[in-house]
Protein backbone atom coordinates (compact mmCIF):
# COMPACT_ATOMS: atom_id res chain seq x y z
CA UNK A 1 0.00 0.00 0.00
CA UNK A 2 1.24 3.23 -0.34
CA UNK A 3 0.24 6.31 1.68
CA UNK A 4 1.30 9.53 3.27
CA UNK A 5 3.89 9.02 6.31
CA UNK A 6 5.09 11.49 9.08
CA UNK A 7 3.83 14.93 9.06
CA UNK A 8 3.08 16.89 6.35
CA UNK A 9 4.74 20.42 5.76
CA UNK A 10 3.68 23.77 4.11
CA UNK A 11 5.90 26.52 4.41
CA UNK A 12 5.56 29.51 2.64
CA UNK A 13 8.92 31.10 1.31
CA UNK A 14 8.33 34.50 1.29
CA UNK A 15 12.00 35.76 2.51
CA UNK A 16 15.22 34.12 2.31
CA UNK A 17 15.44 33.21 6.31
CA UNK A 18 12.38 30.39 5.01
CA UNK A 19 15.08 28.47 3.35
CA UNK A 20 16.85 27.04 6.00
CA UNK A 21 13.09 26.32 7.57
CA UNK A 22 12.61 24.05 4.52
CA UNK A 23 15.85 22.12 4.79
CA UNK A 24 15.50 21.36 8.46
CA UNK A 25 11.53 20.04 7.60
CA UNK A 26 12.87 18.11 4.62
CA UNK A 27 15.94 16.88 6.47
CA UNK A 28 14.16 15.89 9.60
CA UNK A 29 11.46 13.79 7.75
CA UNK A 30 13.97 12.19 5.86
CA UNK A 31 15.37 11.29 9.15
CA UNK A 32 12.55 9.61 10.42
CA UNK A 33 11.85 7.36 7.52
CA UNK A 34 15.19 5.57 7.33
CA UNK A 35 17.21 7.57 4.95
CA UNK A 36 20.44 7.49 5.93
CA UNK A 37 23.65 10.03 6.45
CA UNK A 38 23.61 10.38 2.40
CA UNK A 39 20.18 10.22 1.76
CA UNK A 40 19.30 13.03 4.05
CA UNK A 41 22.39 15.33 2.14
CA UNK A 42 20.69 14.72 -0.74
CA UNK A 43 17.32 15.57 0.88
CA UNK A 44 18.61 18.65 2.54
CA UNK A 45 20.36 19.89 -1.22
CA UNK A 46 17.40 19.82 -3.22
CA UNK A 47 15.21 21.22 -0.98
CA UNK A 48 17.36 24.50 -0.40
CA UNK A 49 17.33 24.61 -4.13
CA UNK A 50 13.47 24.41 -4.54
CA UNK A 51 13.38 27.28 -1.54
CA UNK A 52 16.21 29.16 -2.93
CA UNK A 53 14.75 29.19 -6.31
CA UNK A 54 11.66 30.51 -5.07
CA UNK A 55 13.00 33.25 -2.90
CA UNK A 56 15.02 34.62 -5.53
CA UNK A 57 13.34 33.44 -9.18
CA UNK A 58 9.81 34.29 -7.79
CA UNK A 59 9.52 36.56 -4.88
CA UNK A 60 8.35 33.82 -2.85
CA UNK A 61 6.05 30.84 -3.17
CA UNK A 62 5.10 27.44 -0.98
CA UNK A 63 7.31 24.24 -0.40
CA UNK A 64 5.19 21.29 0.14
CA UNK A 65 6.99 18.66 1.96
CA UNK A 66 5.32 14.94 2.42
CA UNK A 67 6.91 11.72 3.26
CA UNK A 68 5.38 8.38 1.01
CA UNK A 69 5.18 5.02 2.35
CA UNK A 70 5.13 2.46 -0.58
CA UNK A 71 5.68 -1.25 1.22
CA UNK A 72 8.60 -1.21 3.34
CA UNK A 73 10.31 2.02 1.57
CA UNK A 74 9.62 5.35 2.56
CA UNK A 75 10.28 8.58 0.33
CA UNK A 76 10.56 12.34 0.75
CA UNK A 77 8.59 14.49 -1.74
CA UNK A 78 9.12 18.04 -2.11
CA UNK A 79 6.84 20.23 -4.27
CA UNK A 80 7.95 23.86 -4.79
CA UNK A 81 4.93 25.83 -6.16
CA UNK A 82 5.11 29.94 -7.15
CA UNK A 83 2.65 32.06 -9.17
CA UNK A 84 5.35 33.63 -10.08
CA UNK A 85 6.66 35.51 -14.22
CA UNK A 86 7.18 31.74 -15.23
CA UNK A 87 9.31 30.02 -17.56
CA UNK A 88 9.17 30.58 -21.14
CA UNK A 89 11.82 27.76 -21.86
CA UNK A 90 12.08 25.40 -19.48
CA UNK A 91 15.02 23.10 -20.75
CA UNK A 92 17.02 26.18 -20.96
CA UNK A 93 16.37 27.02 -17.65
CA UNK A 94 17.23 23.93 -16.37
CA UNK A 95 20.65 23.77 -18.21
CA UNK A 96 23.87 24.13 -16.05
CA UNK A 97 25.02 27.92 -16.19
CA UNK A 98 22.08 29.59 -16.43
CA UNK A 99 20.17 31.94 -14.36
CA UNK A 100 18.09 34.65 -14.54
CA UNK A 101 18.96 36.12 -10.69
CA UNK A 102 22.92 36.42 -10.99
CA UNK A 103 23.16 32.91 -9.36
CA UNK A 104 25.15 29.91 -10.47
CA UNK A 105 22.08 28.69 -12.59
CA UNK A 106 22.63 25.09 -11.30
CA UNK A 107 19.91 24.44 -8.75
CA UNK A 108 16.93 22.73 -11.11
CA UNK A 109 20.06 20.60 -12.54
CA UNK A 110 21.05 19.86 -9.37
CA UNK A 111 17.66 18.82 -8.45
CA UNK A 112 16.85 16.50 -11.08
CA UNK A 113 20.53 15.16 -10.94
CA UNK A 114 19.69 14.16 -7.27
CA UNK A 115 16.35 13.51 -7.26
CA UNK A 116 15.47 9.64 -8.09
CA UNK A 117 12.11 11.23 -10.19
CA UNK A 118 11.99 14.87 -10.77
CA UNK A 119 9.98 17.25 -13.29
CA UNK A 120 8.79 20.60 -14.03
CA UNK A 121 5.91 22.31 -15.18
CA UNK A 122 5.95 26.14 -15.91
CA UNK A 123 3.81 28.92 -17.59
CA UNK A 124 4.22 32.09 -18.16
CA UNK A 125 2.44 34.66 -15.96
CA UNK A 126 0.73 31.69 -14.42
CA UNK A 127 3.72 30.42 -12.48
CA UNK A 128 5.85 26.85 -11.78
CA UNK A 129 5.10 23.89 -10.30
CA UNK A 130 8.28 21.63 -9.62
CA UNK A 131 8.51 18.12 -8.11
CA UNK A 132 11.16 16.03 -6.78
CA UNK A 133 10.78 12.76 -4.90
CA UNK A 134 13.39 10.61 -3.08
CA UNK A 135 13.89 7.50 -1.53
CA UNK A 136 15.54 5.70 0.59
CA UNK A 137 15.92 2.93 -1.10
CA UNK A 138 14.97 1.32 -4.78
CA UNK A 139 11.89 1.27 -4.15
CA UNK A 140 9.71 -0.77 -6.67
CA UNK A 141 6.90 1.64 -6.42
CA UNK A 142 9.13 4.53 -7.02
CA UNK A 143 7.85 5.16 -10.73
CA UNK A 144 4.48 3.57 -10.92
CA UNK A 145 2.30 1.13 -8.71
CA UNK A 146 0.02 -1.41 -10.95
CA UNK A 147 0.51 0.29 -13.92
CA UNK A 148 -0.05 3.63 -12.68
CA UNK A 149 1.52 6.68 -12.03
CA UNK A 150 0.34 8.48 -8.64
CA UNK A 151 0.96 11.71 -6.97
CA UNK A 152 -0.72 13.50 -3.74
CA UNK A 153 -1.30 16.70 -2.38
CA UNK A 154 -2.45 16.42 1.51
CA UNK A 155 -1.94 19.16 4.01
CA UNK A 156 -3.59 20.56 7.35
CA UNK A 157 -5.35 23.75 7.62
CA UNK A 158 -2.62 26.62 8.57
CA UNK A 159 -1.78 26.09 12.45
CA UNK A 160 -3.02 22.65 12.79
CA UNK A 161 0.15 20.09 13.43
CA UNK A 162 -1.77 17.36 11.95
CA UNK A 163 -3.97 16.56 8.64
CA UNK A 164 -7.60 15.56 9.15
CA UNK A 165 -7.40 14.32 5.40
CA UNK A 166 -5.61 11.29 4.52
CA UNK A 167 -5.32 9.10 0.88
CA UNK A 168 -4.08 5.88 0.61
CA UNK A 169 -3.40 3.57 -2.92
CA UNK A 170 -3.64 -0.27 -2.64
CA UNK A 171 -4.12 -3.36 -5.35
CA UNK A 172 -2.02 -5.50 -7.46
CA UNK A 173 -1.00 -6.45 -10.94
CA UNK A 174 -3.64 -4.51 -13.25
CA UNK A 175 -5.61 -3.12 -10.46
CA UNK A 176 -5.56 -0.46 -8.28
CA UNK A 177 -7.62 1.05 -5.30
CA UNK A 178 -7.92 4.20 -4.73
CA UNK A 179 -8.89 5.86 -1.09
CA UNK A 180 -9.15 9.94 -0.30
CA UNK A 181 -11.24 10.32 2.99
CA UNK A 182 -11.85 13.92 4.93
CA UNK A 183 -12.36 13.68 8.66
CA UNK A 184 -15.03 15.79 9.67
CA UNK A 185 -14.40 19.19 10.63
CA UNK A 186 -10.62 20.08 11.02
CA UNK A 187 -7.46 18.79 14.37
CA UNK A 188 -6.98 16.11 16.07
CA UNK A 189 -10.62 14.09 15.91
CA UNK A 190 -10.48 14.84 12.10
CA UNK A 191 -6.88 13.04 12.12
CA UNK A 192 -8.34 10.11 14.31
CA UNK A 193 -11.55 9.59 11.91
CA UNK A 194 -9.19 9.48 8.84
CA UNK A 195 -6.13 7.24 10.01
CA UNK A 196 -8.89 4.69 10.76
CA UNK A 197 -10.54 4.84 7.45
CA UNK A 198 -6.98 4.14 6.36
CA UNK A 199 -6.41 1.70 8.31
CA UNK A 200 -9.65 -0.44 7.71
CA UNK A 201 -8.84 0.03 4.08
CA UNK A 202 -5.74 -1.22 4.34
CA UNK A 203 -7.44 -4.49 5.83
CA UNK A 204 -9.87 -4.45 2.96
CA UNK A 205 -8.72 -3.27 -0.09
CA UNK A 206 -7.05 -6.56 -1.38
CA UNK A 207 -10.33 -8.49 -1.56
CA UNK A 208 -13.28 -6.27 -1.05
CA UNK A 209 -14.83 -3.52 -4.03
CA UNK A 210 -15.36 -0.10 -3.81
CA UNK A 211 -18.71 -0.52 -2.12
CA UNK A 212 -17.34 -2.92 1.04
CA UNK A 213 -15.02 -1.06 1.42
CA UNK A 214 -17.13 1.98 2.18
CA UNK A 215 -19.55 -0.36 4.82
CA UNK A 216 -16.07 -1.46 6.63
CA UNK A 217 -15.10 1.90 7.01
CA UNK A 218 -18.38 2.66 8.09
CA UNK A 219 -18.12 0.64 10.94
CA UNK A 220 -14.79 1.03 11.79
CA UNK A 221 -15.40 4.67 12.13
CA UNK A 222 -18.32 4.35 14.71
CA UNK A 223 -17.35 6.52 17.84
CA UNK A 224 -15.21 8.87 15.86
CA UNK A 225 -16.16 12.37 14.12
CA UNK A 226 -17.09 10.61 11.01
CA UNK A 227 -15.79 11.12 7.80
CA UNK A 228 -16.58 12.17 3.79
CA UNK A 229 -14.91 9.21 1.95
CA UNK A 230 -14.47 7.98 -1.75
CA UNK A 231 -12.63 4.71 -3.09
CA UNK A 232 -12.38 4.11 -7.12
CA UNK A 233 -10.70 0.99 -8.08
CA UNK A 234 -9.30 1.08 -11.54
CA UNK A 235 -9.41 -2.18 -13.13
CA UNK A 236 -7.07 -1.99 -16.35
CA UNK A 237 -7.54 -5.20 -18.05
CA UNK A 238 -11.14 -4.66 -17.89
CA UNK A 239 -11.50 -0.96 -18.96
CA UNK A 240 -13.60 0.59 -16.00
CA UNK A 241 -13.51 2.43 -12.85
CA UNK A 242 -15.60 1.59 -10.27
CA UNK A 243 -16.76 4.16 -7.82
CA UNK A 244 -18.13 5.05 -4.40
CA UNK A 245 -18.59 7.83 -2.62
CA UNK A 246 -19.99 9.12 0.72
CA UNK A 247 -19.98 12.64 1.57
CA UNK A 248 -18.09 16.08 -0.40
CA UNK A 249 -15.15 14.20 -2.31
CA UNK A 250 -14.96 14.93 -5.81
CA UNK A 251 -13.74 12.56 -8.39
CA UNK A 252 -13.26 13.42 -11.94
CA UNK A 253 -11.57 11.21 -15.12
CA UNK A 254 -9.81 12.63 -18.04
CA UNK A 255 -9.89 10.65 -21.28
CA UNK A 256 -6.64 9.62 -23.10
CA UNK A 257 -7.63 11.35 -26.22
CA UNK A 258 -9.03 14.25 -24.91
CA UNK A 259 -9.31 16.16 -22.46
CA UNK A 260 -12.54 17.74 -22.72
CA UNK A 261 -13.57 13.99 -22.54
CA UNK A 262 -14.17 14.76 -18.52
CA UNK A 263 -16.59 12.34 -16.36
CA UNK A 264 -17.51 13.60 -12.66
CA UNK A 265 -18.04 10.67 -10.63
CA UNK A 266 -21.28 10.07 -8.44
CA UNK A 267 -21.00 10.56 -4.13
CA UNK A 268 -24.21 10.39 -2.23
CA UNK A 269 -24.88 12.62 1.10
CA UNK A 270 -24.20 11.31 4.45
CA UNK A 271 -20.77 10.84 6.95
CA UNK A 272 -18.99 7.34 7.05
CA UNK A 273 -19.20 6.29 10.84
CA UNK A 274 -22.53 8.18 11.24
CA UNK A 275 -25.48 8.46 8.69
CA UNK A 276 -24.79 6.46 5.42
CA UNK A 277 -28.64 6.51 3.89
CA UNK A 278 -27.20 4.63 0.72
CA UNK A 279 -24.04 2.98 -1.11
CA UNK A 280 -23.35 2.69 -4.33
CA UNK A 281 -20.96 1.80 -6.85
CA UNK A 282 -21.30 3.30 -10.25
CA UNK A 283 -19.23 2.01 -13.20
CA UNK A 284 -17.31 4.58 -15.92
CA UNK A 285 -14.73 3.92 -18.79
CA UNK A 286 -11.21 3.75 -17.96
CA UNK A 287 -8.74 3.89 -21.30
CA UNK A 288 -4.57 3.73 -21.63
CA UNK A 289 -3.48 6.84 -20.80
CA UNK A 290 -6.90 7.86 -18.62
CA UNK A 291 -6.43 10.00 -15.67
CA UNK A 292 -8.47 10.04 -12.24
CA UNK A 293 -8.30 13.28 -9.82
CA UNK A 294 -9.89 13.16 -6.96
CA UNK A 295 -9.96 15.45 -3.81
CA UNK A 296 -11.32 16.98 -0.80
CA UNK A 297 -13.86 19.74 -0.31
CA UNK A 298 -11.05 21.91 0.68
CA UNK A 299 -10.53 22.00 -2.87
CA UNK A 300 -12.48 24.47 -4.73
CA UNK A 301 -14.09 22.34 -8.08
CA UNK A 302 -13.94 25.02 -10.14
CA UNK A 303 -10.69 23.72 -11.99
CA UNK A 304 -9.96 22.76 -15.50
CA UNK A 305 -6.97 20.87 -16.91
CA UNK A 306 -6.57 22.41 -20.16
CA UNK A 307 -6.31 26.33 -18.85
CA UNK A 308 -2.89 24.54 -18.20
CA UNK A 309 -1.07 24.00 -21.12
CA UNK A 310 0.89 20.75 -21.53
CA UNK A 311 -0.06 20.06 -17.61
CA UNK A 312 -1.89 16.80 -18.17
CA UNK A 313 1.08 15.13 -19.97
CA UNK A 314 3.61 16.01 -17.08
CA UNK A 315 3.78 13.88 -13.57
CA UNK A 316 0.69 13.55 -11.67
CA UNK A 317 2.17 15.21 -8.46
CA UNK A 318 2.87 18.39 -10.74
CA UNK A 319 -1.17 18.04 -11.51
CA UNK A 320 -1.82 17.80 -7.37
CA UNK A 321 0.45 20.09 -6.78
CA UNK A 322 -0.70 23.34 -9.87
CA UNK A 323 -4.53 22.33 -8.27
CA UNK A 324 -3.64 22.34 -4.55
CA UNK A 325 -1.95 25.77 -5.67
CA UNK A 326 -4.34 27.38 -7.52
CA UNK A 327 -7.87 26.36 -5.69
CA UNK A 328 -7.33 25.70 -2.21
CA UNK A 329 -9.55 27.17 0.27
CA UNK A 330 -7.78 28.31 3.18
CA UNK A 331 -10.05 27.43 5.96
CA UNK A 332 -10.04 23.27 5.44
CA UNK A 333 -7.07 20.57 4.92
CA UNK A 334 -6.83 19.77 1.31
CA UNK A 335 -5.83 16.58 -0.11
CA UNK A 336 -5.61 15.55 -3.73
CA UNK A 337 -4.85 12.34 -5.48
CA UNK A 338 -4.03 12.17 -9.08
CA UNK A 339 -3.20 8.55 -10.72
CA UNK A 340 -2.88 7.83 -14.45
CA UNK A 341 -2.72 5.03 -16.99
CA UNK A 342 1.37 3.97 -17.83
CA UNK A 343 -0.44 3.04 -20.81
CA UNK A 344 -0.25 0.24 -22.91
CA UNK A 345 2.67 -2.30 -22.68
CA UNK A 346 3.83 -0.63 -19.78
CA UNK A 347 3.73 -2.34 -16.03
Amino acid sequence: MITTAGRPFALAIDDASMVGEARRAATALAGSLGFGETGRGRVAIVATEAATNLSKHATGGEILIQGIEAGEFGGVEILALDRGPGMADVDRCMSDGYSTAGSPGTGLGAMSRLSGTFDVHSLPELGTAALSRLWAGASPGASSFAGLEFGAVSVPLAGEEVCGDCWAIDGDEGRALVLVVDGLGHGPQAAEAARKAVGSFAEAAARLEPAEVLKAAHAALGGTRGAALAVARIDRERGEVRFAGVGNISGVIYGSVDEAGRTSMVSHNGTVGHTVRKIQEFVYPWTPGSTLIMHSDGVATQWRLDRYAGLSAKHPGLIAGTLHRDFRRPRDDATVVVARDCGPGRP
